[in-house]
Order: C-alpha cells, then sequence, then structure tokens
C-alpha cells in the first residue's frame, strides 16, 4: 500500500501554488535536495497518480460545460465510461451509484451547442443507456484554479509566498484562441512539460513558447491543477451533492459551501438540482456528520440527493487508472521509507 508522508503533502501543495516550479526551487523552500524532490515526483506519478495538468479558465475560453449525467445498466456503465474518456472534449468521468451511474464534464464551442451529436445523437442510441439528463455550468463557486483543501494544508503561510510566482504583466493582450489549441493540448497532458517539447507540440520556436506561455499565465488565462489518488489524502468516502436551493439565495450558498473544507468543487448549473458538489471525507461516518450538521442546518437547501462516487475514470486531462474508494487499483506495494 502507497504512503505518503509530510513531505509528499508539501511537494503537492507546492504544484497548486505553481505548477512549473523548478524541483531546485521546491526543494529549497521545503529544506531537501533538488534531487530529493525529483525521485519523490517520480514516486507519486508511479504510485499515487500525480499529474500537472494545465487547463484554461472556464470563464475565458470560448466554450459552454456541460454536466452530463447517464444512468447505464450496470453491464454498459464501464464499458461506455472508458469509451467516453478516450474523447478530448470529455473530463471529470465518474462512476456512481453502484455503478449504474456515469457523471462526465462535457466541454463544446459555443457554436456548437445547438446541435452536438454526442448528446443529440450518440449517446442516445447507445445501448444501455437508460436516463440521460444534461445541464449547463452556469457558474464556478469552488474548483478550478482553487483546489481541494485537503490537499494544500501542508505548507505554512511563508513558505507559500516563497513559491508564488513573481507577477508579470503580458506582453500581449491577446487572449486565449484555437491558434493556442496546440499548446493547451501539450499542458493538458504534461503540465511540467519543457520548452523543447512544448516546441515541438506546437511548430513554434521555444523562444515563443516562452512568451505565449508567460502572457496566458500573467493574464490568468490558463492555470494548473494536480491532480493525485484523493483517498492518499484522507478522502475515502466521495459522494456528489446535488442540491436545489431557491433561486434568491443560490450565490450566498455556493460563497458559504465553497468555503467548507469538505467539499472539491461546488458547481451552479440549470436543472432541478441547481447547485453540485462533489464531498471528500474520510470515512461514511464523517460524510454523515457533514450532510446532517453542516448542510443540514441551511434551509435554502430544499432538497439533497447524496451518490457515491466509485471510481474516477478519467480526470481534467487525461485518462486515469481507475480509482476507487478503496484506492489506486494499480499501486504498487512501496512504502515511503524507500525513497528518501
Amino acid at each position: 500500500m502507497t504512503v505518503i508522508d509530510e513531505l509528499d503533502r508539501g511537494i503537492v501543495h507546492a504544484l497548486h501554488i505553481d505548477g512549473r516550479a523548478p524541483f531546485s526551487r521546491i526543494g529549497t523552500v521545503l529544506g531537501v535536495s533538488t534531487q530529493t524532490v525529483a525521485r519523490r515526483y517520480r514516486r507519486l506519478r508511479a504510485e499515487a497518480g500525480l499529474r500537472v495538468v494545465g487547463l484554461s479558465r472556464l470563464d475565458r475560453d470560448d466554450h459552454t460545460r456541460w454536466l452530463v449525467r447517464l444512468g447505464a445498466t450496470t453491464t454498459a456503465a464501464r464499458t461506455l465510461a472508458h469509451s467516453l474518456a478516450r474523447r478530448p472534449d470529455t473530463s471529470w468521468i465518474k462512476l456512481l451509484s453502484g455503478g449504474t451511474e456515469i457523471l462526465l464534464i462535457l466541454r463544446m464551442s459555443h457554436q456548437a451547442d445547438a446541435a452536438h451529436p454526442l448528446l443529440l445523437q450518440e449517446i442516445p442510441r447507445t445501448a444501455g443507456i437508460t436516463t440521460v439528463s444534461a445541464h449547463y455550468v452556469l457558474h464556478t463557486y469552488l474548483g478550478g484554479p482553487t483546489p481541494w483543501h485537503g490537499q494544500v494544508a501542508t505548507l505554512t503561510e511563508h513558505q507559500q509566498r516563497q513559491l508564488t510566482p513573481p507577477h508579470h504583466d503580458a506582453l500581449s493582450a491577446r487572449g486565449l484562441s484555437s491558434a493556442d489549441d496546440a499548446l493547451l493540448s501539450a499542458l493538458q497532458a504534461d503540465g511540467r512539460a519543457g520548452l523543447a517539447e512544448l516546441a515541438a507540440a506546437t511548430g513554434w520556436s521555444p523562444a515563443t513558447v516562452a512568451r505565449r506561455l508567460a502572457d496566458l499565465r500573467a493574464q490568468g488565462e490558463i492555470f494548473f491543477d494536480v491532480q493525485s489518488d484523493d483517498t492518499l489524502f484522507g478522502a475515502a468516502t466521495q459522494a456528489l451533492l446535488w442540491m436545489s436551493v431557491a433561486p434568491a439565495r443560490l450565490d450566498q450558498v455556493g460563497l458559504e459551501l465553497a468555503r467548507h473544507p469538505e467539499l472539491a468543487f461546488v458547481l451552479a448549473t440549470t436543472g432541478p438540482s441547481n447547485l453540485v458538489a462533489q464531498a471528500m471525507c474520510p470515512n461514511p461516518s464523517a460524510l454523515h456528520h457533514y450532510l446532517t450538521r453542516r448542510l443540514g442546518s441551511d434551509d435554502a437547501i430544499r432538497t439533497l440527493e447524496v451518490t457515491p462516487v466509485l471510481a474516477t475514470v478519467k480526470a481534467a486531462g487525461h485518462v486515469t487508472a481507475e480509482r476507487t474508494r478503496h484506492g489506486t487499483a494499480s499501486r504498487r506495494s512501496k512504502s515511503a521509507a524507500n525513497s528518501k
């Protein structure tokens, strides 16, 4: 069973602050050598599914996001989830509710919204699908550039300031466009890819890549997310929360929930459940405590449906080794002490 220690947690926290921070700078802040950081990073990639991915801001590009919830037979759900994971326009694909539901985020351009073939043709014709619901993601209260609290609770404020990239004014006012698609695709595959790799992927020179990357970061057009096996950070019990909130109080509740350390994301959507969140708890008892003591006291939440997350098939930028609440299926049996 993989075990992570305080140094591993510090490295993950550091990468959340700056996904492209050099190992030498992370080592200096954490008080270890560059080689130790590199060795721990490689181990976390191999055993804990650690990935740094570059993503566009949900409110900055010319695409919309749909939250799609599919009901399926038990024999079809897993196969369908993996099939959907191979598409470049899907992310955060999860198996829910005993393996009979699939949740995914579908990203599409504004021009394709009215006639997207996946929603209107492919999914309805797929054998084994029993229900389909799709809703616009209207607003993100928590998620995207703001990580789950469980992965960013290690470094001191001083260490965080040392790792925060200095602010630079953008040299160009040009925002994210289709011309940046190749760069964004390469960063989604590996947010720490070197300039030479990014140059090969885009056809630009390394100097051009460096300037464009600096501009997009300075403008807040892209950010770097860090993904790993959340069970190693104490989230062995995960659940989707589908809430119906009085519209007049939606902002109030959404902003309040965004401050809850138990939640990884909070989204406002269309549909009868107009606020959707993901809870990350150490065990079912802790989830019950959160639902009854925290959410249960808010009278603006008129209805609440809870669906357990059984596995994550795909995260934001790649297909994952399927993870369940019992851990990573492909996890190696090596202790953290062996990597010191």
